[in-house]
């Protein structure tokens, strides 16, 4: 288990921990977990918005009218080369990562829950400014809102998850949160399909603003969600509190084997001095591979291209806008299917199983990274960090 940068080995499985997912567990990760659903429909929308006729005659005229100028002068692949629509699409994950920087900072010194809220708060001003935008300024500012919200949420609520989750479930409960995404891919997929047949071609407001509901509900719930019990005991060494928190988590009065392991794990990270450089030593050189080579490779297999610009990259095919935007419900809903698949048997069979089965024929590299990375992993179980 994991808590302020540091591992300490846990029985396998959960083995030797009382407890079962009770309705507070439950409660509180599907508050959390909406954060995932807001991250998938941001990523979801901004495709199906820029392929709608609509939005781009108010907001991008060039590219309108390169759609919809003379077929034989413009090739399909070229009708959205805009460098202002680029910046519209982009600028949300600029932020987002800039956003990462503090907030690290916000979660370690202030709590998951902080972060939590801080990440709402902003996405439902970031709605807003969609939903009104009469000006592409409007919607960089809507899109750069959106980005710190991503930047706060998605760096705290997998580990908010983790932390709150029994050890035996945390697998399927961290898959949940890829789930959520998932769905919110769905349901701004949805959204845009339907919305585009609005008469008066202003259904695009609709897909802009939409974020704020999933928004609201993860703010207003994430006032009344606890700290998970790892940040009780990182925070001022509270572990009658952190104790009294685990037993309600855990729904059993027999929780001292994972309330020591928490301990000591907080007693190892504090012991810790200057991580960043450890981490660079040679003894930590497989863990710093996993840690970079395995998402460096996801991204790079362009599975992100399908996921920003979907209904676009079916559009340049020559699919019309309805269609298009058909297409890419399609495309999502296939993927949401595999993911309540992976949800299901992530704890049965290992996360090494199903890292070493996700590649497809053609993944060569992330295979090869895959397979040195779980064997890496699989021969160093236990070591601390």
């Amino acid at each position: 288990m994991a808590i302020g940068g540091a591992f300490v080995e846990g029985p396998a499985g959960g083995a030797g921990y009382s407890g079962r997912v009770t309705s507070f567990v439950v409660l509180s990760c599907i508050v959390a977990g909406s954060g995932g659903i807001l991250f998938g429909y941001d990523l979801g929308i901004s495709g199906g918005v820029t392929s709608m006729e609509s939005f781009l005659k108010k907001f991008f005229p060039d590219v309108y009218h390169q759609m919809n100028g003379d077929k034989a002068a413009v090739s399909n692949y070229c009708r959205f080369d805009s460098e202002l629509l680029t910046v519209f699409t982009s600028s949300l994950y600029v932020a987002g990562l800039v956003a990462t920087l503090f907030a690290s900072t916000v979660t370690t010194r202030y709590g998951r829950r902080a972060s939590i809220l801080i990440g709402g708060s902003v996405f439902i001003a970031g709605s807003a400014f969609g939903g009104a935008a009469v000006n592409v300024y409007m919607l960089l500012v809507n899109r750069i809102l959106l980005g710190i919200g991503l930047g706060f949420t998605n760096q705290s609520i997998p580990l908010y998850l983790s932390e709150m989750a029994p050890p035996q479930y945390r697998g399927a409960i961290n898959n949940g949160f890829e789930l959520c995404i998932s769905i919110g891919i769905l349901i701004a997929n949805v959204i845009n399909y339907g919305v585009q047949k609005i008469e008066g071609g202003w259904g695009w407001r609709i897909s802009l603003s939409m974020a704020a509901v999933p928004a609201a509900f993860l703010t207003i719930g994430a006032i009344f969600l606890p700290e998970t019990p790892s940040f009780l005991i990182q925070r001022d060494g509270n572990v009658d509190e952190a104790k009294m928190m685990l037993q309600r988590l855990r729904g059993t009065m027999g929780v001292q084997k994972e309330l020591d392991d928490l301990v000591t794990a907080s007693n190892i990270s504090r012991a810790i001095k200057n991580p960043y450089r450890n981490i660079l030593k040679k003894k930590y050189r497989p863990q710093l591979v996993i840690a970079l080579l395995i998402p460096f490779f996801n991204q790079v297999t362009g599975i992100n291209v399908i996921n920003f610009y979907a209904p676009v990259m079916f559009r340049t095919i020559g699919l019309g806008e309805s269609a298009a935007l058909m297409s890419a419900v399609v495309t999502r809903l296939c993927a949401t299917v595999a993911n309540i698949v992976a949800m299901i048997v992530v704890d049965k069979f290992g996360r090494r199983k199903l890292l070493l089965g996700s590649p497809g024929p053609g993944d060569l590299s992330p295979t090869w990274c895959q397979q040195r990375s779980a064997r890496w992993r699989s021969g160093r179980q236990g070591r601390a960090l």
